[in-house]
């Protein structure tokens, strides 16, 4: 999740951005706004060097390509989303014709934002309300990659979005940016073990966003706008930070990470 990204697959915002309320959006968007946004964030991707696939609108929700589908060697694994209101996202994933691999079939359900390559062998999972230990486990069987599944926590309840990539986000083989106070225990251990450094969020601006950053290539960041102390430490780090502005594109919850489905990296 940090070589170098190569190709990137988007969705364009949709016109009708009424089911806001329904999906658990914050606030509703402003459409042309929306729009806006999404076009500078695909003109970031370009400039970076990554090229960039755009996919027809679907729903509102859809606007976050990363949670309907793991990208694996020759193409992607269709997911179930937990959240019963995106469980149509997948099938349109295969419809902008990236090659399908395999699918989650019922009872099994889970999410992108729940998964983390940390490396070409490991996958990191979190179980929560929506990824269950059932999906967790069709996708070991599905990849052949080493699955470590953590519980999350609780946080606000099921109505409110709480992935594992909430927590953190890789920056580079031996770095990642996250949100100490919430990290499952066996996870933090796990990142020590490993000789992984934290840049850790304040807790101030770990609800608007500091801990999701999209890696453009090892310690090249793509963040959104704001989150001041995160950008001086990520910084600091020596990593390279681009922000885009999120003002509309984010009022679901959803950062870089959320907004893009890399498909090659390398």
């Amino acid at each position: 999740m940090t070589a170098p990204l190569r190709c990137v697959l988007v969705r364009q915002p949709p016109a009708d951005v009424s089911a806001w309320r329904e999906l658990g959006w914050r606030s509703e968007p402003d459409s042309i706004g929306l729009a806006a946004e999404h076009d500078a964030l695909c003109a970031l991707l370009d400039e970076a060097g990554a090229e960039v696939v755009i996919a027809p609108p679907d729903g509102l929700d859809a606007i976050y390509t990363f949670d309907p589908a793991l990208a694996v060697d020759g193409g992607v694994v269709l997911l179930r989303p937990g959240k019963e209101l995106r469980r149509s996202e997948p099938e349109a994933v295969a419809a902008a014709g990236i090659p399908v691999v395999a699918r989650l079939e019922e009872p099994s359900f889970a999410e992108g934002g729940d998964l983390i390559r940390l490396d070409g062998q490991t996958l990191l999972a979190g179980l929560g309300y929506r990824t269950n230990q059932t999906g967790v486990a069709a996708l070991e069987r599905l990849t052949d990659l080493e699955t470590i599944a953590f519980d999350l926590p609780h946080w606000h309840g099921e109505g409110e979005v709480m992935h594992l990539l909430s927590l953190l986000s890789p920056l580079d083989r031996d770095l990642v940016v996250a949100y100490p106070p919430l990290l499952p225990v066996r996870l933090a251990q796990l990142l020590a073990e490993r000789g992984i450094a934290v840049v850790e969020v304040p807790a101030e601006e770990f609800e608007t966003l500091g801990t999701n950053v999209l890696a453009l290539g090892p310690r090249r960041a793509l963040v959104v706008e704001g989150n001041p102390v995160t950008r001086r430490r990520l910084e600091a780090a020596g990593v390279e930070v681009v922000a885009y502005s999120g003002v509309e594109l984010s009022k679901g919850d959803g950062g870089p990470t959320c907004l893009t489905l890399p498909l090659e990296r390398g």
